[in-house]
């Protein structure tokens, strides 16, 4: 199967600081390629020159074969790969159906005048977080009432409504608890039986081999191994983070 998203050599330089030299890797429809390293290590650097938020100093990065350097992120999110940060980029006021369409509003007419059409958002927020096989007890509800895991599948549920076909999460599981935790790997399993590609962001090694089906795992800005996760260990990740390399 050909890769969906293909990074070439992305380097990235602050001044006289080389952040990230030569980092490769790909990702496959239904893939989880873990991106794992220390603070410091370049991850979200390299997520941000993907998305479209850093121009790369060199290298290139390749979607479904088309050449998405250089583009801006809004051009990046409508080729069909979405990022999701930490933050989550929620509304906490709104309900899930108005955060689904957050500048993207659906709209009705009543009388005459434009209002939002809150019905219908609502029953699109049901319909695909219930593909997600995420159940809202009630779905009016402001996100800030939420458990983090259902925030958490709110912006994956997001992502997937507007055809995403590769998710970037980055630390998908900080701070939340064990129950929660799992729901979110669950929801990634859910993401690869649609084949959505994804890239998981983490330094957190349960998540690491719950999740990936490869390791990619960067080190001082550069990829210090790459690995299967049924050929590897704990000990190794750890050792490949702190600096060893192949």
């Amino acid at each position: 199967m050909s890769a969906l998203l293909e990074v070439d050599g992305l380097k990235k330089r602050f001044g006289g600081n080389e952040a990230v030299s030569g980092v490769s890797f790909d990702v496959h429809p239904g893939e989880c390629v873990v991106v794992a390293g220390d603070n410091g290590a370049g991850k979200s650097t390299v997520i941000k020159m993907i998305s479209g938020v850093y121009t790369p100093t060199a290298g290139e990065v390749r979607f479904k074969g088309e050449k998405l350097t250089g583009k801006s992120p809004e051009a990046v999110r409508a080729a069909g790969l979405e990022t999701i940060y930490q933050d989550l980029a929620l509304a906490d006021n709104l309900d899930p159906g108005l955060n689904l369409y957050l500048g993207r509003e659906k709209m009705r007419r009543v009388m005459g005048i434009p209002v939002l059409d809150r019905k219908t958002m609502r029953n699109d927020a049901a319909a695909v977080m219930k593909s997600l096989g995420i159940a809202l007890p009630d779905p009016s509800a402001a996100v800030r009432e939420m458990s983090g895991g259902q925030r958490q599948a709110i912006a994956i549920a997001r992502a997937i409504h507007w055809k995403a076909q590769l998710v970037i999460m980055d630390e998908p599981t900080a701070a939340l608890g064990v129950p929660e935790q799992r729901e979110v790997m669950a929801l990634i399993e859910r993401l690869k039986t649609q084949d959505v590609g994804i890239i998981l962001i983490s330094h957190n090694l349960p998540d690491i081999f719950a999740a990936a089906d490869r390791i990619v795992v960067l080190a001082r800005g550069r990829v210090a191994g790459t690995r299967m996760p049924s050929e590897t260990s704990d000990e190794e990740i750890v050792r490949l983070m702190m600096g060893a390399s192949d």
